[in-house]
């Protein structure tokens, strides 16, 4: 199972995000050095997402909190 992506909000890469965090990868563009640098947007919380899905298994989820008819 493959790791959500979002786009880090640093180098506009679109990177795994894990434990509500973005992964540590390197910044945009290629090396110029033989060093190793992370993006400054390494590690950062990941804003939250509410989920893109409108329905539930056909049943539109209300706007508003609380629990759906169960019949």
């Amino acid at each position: 199972m493959s790791s959500p992506r979002r786009l880090c909000p640093v180098c506009r890469r679109e990177i795994a995000v894990v434990a509500g965090r973005f992964a540590r990868h390197d910044p945009a563009g290629s090396r110029t050095t033989t060093e190793l640098v992370s993006c400054p947007g390494s590690r950062l919380q990941a804003p939250y997402e509410r989920a893109l899905q409108p329905s539930l298994d056909g049943v539109v989820v209300p706007g508003f909190p609380g629990q759906l008819p169960l019949f």
